[in-house]
This record gives C-alpha cells, structure tokens and sequence, in this order.
C-alpha cells in the first residue's frame, strides 16, 4: 500500500487503531524528539505505526532526514512505502528507539509481543542509549499480567517440552499455542519460532530470567529493567 497524503493516513487510522486520538497525541509528543541525521529504532505496534508517520510529517516539514532500524519486517516495509531510508543493527547502532507495550507498570517493567516480534524488539532496545516507550493510559498498570499474557518465543521443537516444564513449575491461568490469522495452524515468527501465550497467575521481575533458561525459549515479552522514558497520553 502507499500512502498518499497525511489524510489518507488519518481516515485509515481512524477506522483501524483503537484509541486513535490518544495515541496519535503521543506519537507527536515523541516525534519532536527527532533530530536531523538520527538513526531511530523503530518499534512495532499501531502506537509505534502512528509515531513512524509523525516522523515522517515533522521530517518533510522542516526539512530533517533520518534512518530507521525497524523491530518488524512489517514496519521495515513501511518505511520503505513512506521513503524512509532503513538500516540494520549489523551496520548502524540507533542514537534513540521509541516503541508501544502492551503493558507498563510503575517500576518500567514491561509485557510486549502481542505483535509477534519481541526478539528484534528487544535487539533493538538493547542497542539504543535512550529509550522510549510510546503508550495511551490503557496499557498503564499496577501489576504485570493484570489483562495481558506473556508470550514466549521458542523453537518449534520444544514445544512439547516448553510446555510440560511451564505447567510442573508455575501457577498457570491459559496457555495456549498462538495461532496464525487468517492462514491455518500456528504463528511462525520471523526466525521461524512459535508464540506461547501464558497467563501466568503471578508475574515477578525474576520471572524473565528464569523463562529464558528453560531450554527451546528464544525470547520473552517480559522486558524487565530497561528504564524507558515513558510519553503516554
């Protein structure tokens, strides 16, 4: 798809992205953070889509130029419609990176991955010396896993594995395999993994640590003790 004008944009934006009008004000808020000649992470998500689009709008307006490193290969495909030059980590290392969560609690800790792409996320937000996350109040709580699961990346031939150990070792609401929309059977990430979502009764700081030991788990969506500037609505 190719985007025309910024009010093909906001028509689409509008029917498509749940709390549109709050998210968009964050986006702008995090778009005068730009620069000229940055290299910005870029993260996944509508919130993130919204700050990309900001980007470009306040880039053309006054006359900046910037590189992305995208968290998504849907996100990398975005910026390639808008005209947004892309790199990778493997030759640029991001001055800044903003991106959504799916939940923050007070202390920054974070649930993301609803999207499917939390290793690059998390690649990228390693490798960024400011971070920002992107929010409405939504997604804003007192404890994580209070509405969302956490998901977990792993090797498809753990599966059976990766689930019998989470079921003998913790306290367990749903687990369940992601499935892929619209095709048949699973999520397969962009490195060829498959998705858990586990709502786990309780969701400790120490608990990332210990689901990545587990063997087969790639990634989780507990980004703990990253510390991003927050700009939510």
């Amino acid at each position: 798809m190719e985007w025309s004008t910024s009010g093909t944009r906001q028509n689409e934006q509008n029917n498509d992205i749940a709390n549109a009008d709050a998210k968009e004000h964050v986006a702008k808020e995090m778009a005068i953070r730009l620069r000229d000649a940055d290299v910005v992470g870029v993260g996944s998500g509508s919130t993130s889509l919204l700050t990309l689009y900001a980007l470009v709008d306040l880039a053309a307006e006054r006359g900046l130029r910037f590189t992305a490193i995208t968290t998504s290969l849907e996100m990398e495909i975005t910026c390639h419609q808008l005209n947004v030059e892309t790199s990778s980590l493997l030759q640029r290392r991001p001055d800044w990176s903003f991106d959504g969560a799916d939940e923050i609690d007070g202390a920054l800790n974070m649930i993301k991955g609803r999207g499917g792409a939390m290793l690059r996320e998390r690649l990228v937000m390693s490798s960024s010396p400011e971070r920002y996350v992107v929010v409405d109040r939504s997604k804003i709580v007192a404890r994580l896993g209070e509405n969302a699961s956490v998901p977990l990346e792993i090797v498809p031939e753990s599966l059976n594995l990766v689930r019998s150990l989470l079921l003998d070792t913790y306290a367990i609401e749903r687990l369940e395999l992601r499935p892929a929309v619209p095709k048949d059977g699973p999520v397969i990430t962009e490195k060829g993994n498959l998705i858990l979502d586990v709502k786990f009764a309780d969701v400790q700081p120490a608990l990332d640590s210990t689901l990545r030991s587990i063997p087969g788990v790639v990634a989780t969506g507990l980004f703990i003790g990253f510390n991003p500037k927050v700009i939510s609505a």
